[in-house]
């Protein structure tokens, strides 16, 4: 990848789409269906609960880790925000981060609420309700893919998956600027790795090249982890790492990753928790990090239940991240998806809550650009404070 950067009940008899009646995908408007049937956009679906082990090593010895698990226990009070004082940062906003077609991934086309995605060997149908337009590559093309989310809710994990040419296992190898990993077909039609993301692997990666090359040992901490991807590049790159996330399927899938792309001994610390009550213990230990990554969730759970809201708890998330930031951190990445918010609403709570550490906040979208033709889809909204 070349950077420059859920359930409903299915009707009753309502088949898998097959490869005939995908012919009206690429019909008019006026001739097609609004809704062809087995694409029916899935409602957002979460990890399940995770277990409450973990892998915590090289955390704080235990007994302090169960002094600090007794005090998670019982609710804490909200985190007050206060007025950050000093000069704001400077602002950049409306930046446009795109990642480009490669070997490694590439957005072949798109329309009609669809996605053709090539994924390493495969090629990948999946839902893309911003897709509003109509594909510019022909129906044979798109009858060329392996593999078709279908939104079956009346199946789970590859059930969910329709596969037109043969039958395909559960993982499949992938790259990232020679990083390998596995991807994956999940029943909430991911894949384990968001290719737009691409933009700030390539940043954060710079970032730590050039710091370790002058001796500097660089902390990167990474929230919302899912399956590492990110971390890895970051430890490939030659920083220490402290990946979070609150499924511990998650974190196994990362692990996996790790071992697959021979960097077991790199240094990354794999920590099953509640990202929140993560910070916060961090905050009261005096750790601090010089990059920060945090990509969360609309909503989500924590592994004993805890519960994300994003708009109720990114306030107070963002203000934990810069008060565990080191004197000269790097830079703190925010990633947020599916909200119904520009991206001026993260760019003013990020430049509020950096008042006083100078550097700049950017702001803006990150876009696939698709090889057919040329268009941009957007995927997520982005703020980062940087250090100039």
């Amino acid at each position: 990848m070349k950077a420059t950067k859920p359930k409903n009940k299915r009707p009753a008899g309502q088949k898998t789409r097959t490869k005939n009646e995908r012919a009206d995908h690429f019909a008019s408007n006026a001739e097609r269906s609004p809704k062809p049937a087995g694409f029916k956009k899935p409602r957002p679906q979460f990890a399940k609960t995770a277990e409450k082990s973990a892998d915590r090593s090289g955390e704080a010895p235990e007994n302090t880790r169960a002094k600090e698990r007794t005090q998670d226990r019982h609710d804490q009070p909200a985190r007050i925000l206060s007025p950050r004082t000093g000069k704001k940062p400077d602002e950049r906003s409306a930046v446009i981060l795109e990642t480009l077609p490669s070997d490694d991934y590439a957005l072949l086309d798109s329309g009609n609420g669809l996605k053709l995605e090539q994924y390493g060997s495969y090629r990948i149908i999946r839902p893309e309700g911003q897709a509003i337009w109509l594909p510019a590559w022909d129906k044979a093309e798109w009858d060329k893919a392996d593999a078709i989310f279908t939104g079956n809710t009346d199946e789970e994990g590859m059930g969910r998956w329709a596969f037109p040419k043969k039958p395909l296992g559960e993982t499949w190898p992938m790259k990232h600027d020679g990083i390998e990993f596995h991807g994956r077909f999940t029943s909430f039609r991911h894949v384990g790795v968001f290719p737009e993301q691409a933009a700030h692997w390539s940043y954060m990666a710079e970032l730590i090249r050039r710091e370790t090359s002058k001796g500097r040992t660089v902390r990167v901490l990474n929230l919302f982890g899912y399956t590492g991807v990110a971390s890895l590049i970051a430890a490939q790159a030659g920083a220490e790492v402290t990946h979070v996330d609150a499924s511990k399927k998650a974190i196994n899938w990362a692990k996996e990753n790790q071992e697959m792309a021979g960097l077991q001994d790199k240094p990354i610390r794999w920590i099953c928790d509640d990202a929140m009550k993560f910070v916060a213990r961090e905050e009261r230990r005096g750790s601090h990090y010089d990059i920060i990554l945090l990509d969360p969730p609309a909503y989500g759970r924590g592994p004993n239940g805890e519960v994300w809201q994003l708009f109720d708890h990114l306030p107070a998330m963002v203000d934990l991240c810069r008060s565990i930031t080191t004197k000269d951190a790097l830079a703190v990445i925010l990633t947020a998806y599916s909200i119904r918010a520009s991206f001026f609403a993260i760019h003013a709570l990020m430049c509020d809550r950096f008042t006083g550490l100078g550097g700049v906040v950017e702001s803006g979208e990150l876009i696939l650009r698709e090889r057919s033709a040329n268009r941009a889809l957007s995927t997520s909204l982005f703020s980062r404070w940087v250090q100039q």
